[in-house]
């Protein structure tokens, strides 16, 4: 549905946030933010190993979009183990490489909506779904996603963090508008 053009790969290198390799900080930041009712804001984390360190440290993630693979190289068995052992619902996903596709963006937004946690299992890559997770996530909520080789990146969800998002997302190549719909996400009502 969308592909990462050449032109902008440089674009996703510098981290959307702080870096830190303290997950019990980075709860701790997040359960400081409340959601649009007042309630705790869900966390959305993007990558076997941060939700393996997230689950380690005690907060599960309310979302968690998996494929298996860190920096391009399968993850250690015990994250594995520890991730398949999670009680939470699981959907199964396609989504190759430096893309997001209409499977993925309609799994965030189901996951996104549920009232237990989800974990996405993606055959493929899922570095991209960052971006369609800070778009449909509620204001307050925290997306945490791996910045290789240096940590963990949590970001608030903000109406600038959102635009931010927003601006590479439609740089995309491909059918932006479907993708929105595949998401859920009006984006003139966000």
């Amino acid at each position: 549905m969308l592909t990462l053009p050449d032109s902008l790969r440089d674009a996703f290198k510098d981290p959307l946030g702080p870096v830190t390799t303290d997950a019990t900080a980075l709860i701790a930041a997040a359960a400081s933010t409340r959601d649009e009712h007042g309630g705790d804001a869900p966390i959305v984390a993007v990558g076997d190993v941060v939700t393996y360190h997230l689950r380690e440290a005690g907060r599960a993630p309310d979302v968690a979009v998996v494929d298996g693979q860190t920096e391009r190289e399968a993850v250690r068995e015990e994250i594995e183990t520890a991730l398949a052992a999670a009680e939470v619902r699981r959907i199964a996903v396609t989504n190759p490489s430096a893309s997001l596709s209409a499977d993925l963006l309609s799994a965030l937004a189901t996951a996104l909506s549920a009232d237990e946690p989800v974990s996405i299992e993606v055959t493929g890559e899922e570095d991209l779904a960052t971006l369609p997770a800070i778009i449909a996530a509620p204001d307050g909520a925290s997306v945490v996603y791996g910045q290789p080789g240096e940590g963990m990146v949590r970001v608030p969800v903000t109406p600038e963090a959102r635009d931010e998002a927003r601006e590479l997302f439609e740089a995309l190549d491909g059918d932006v508008d479907a993708a929105y719909d595949a998401l859920g996400v009006d984006p003139d009502e966000r």
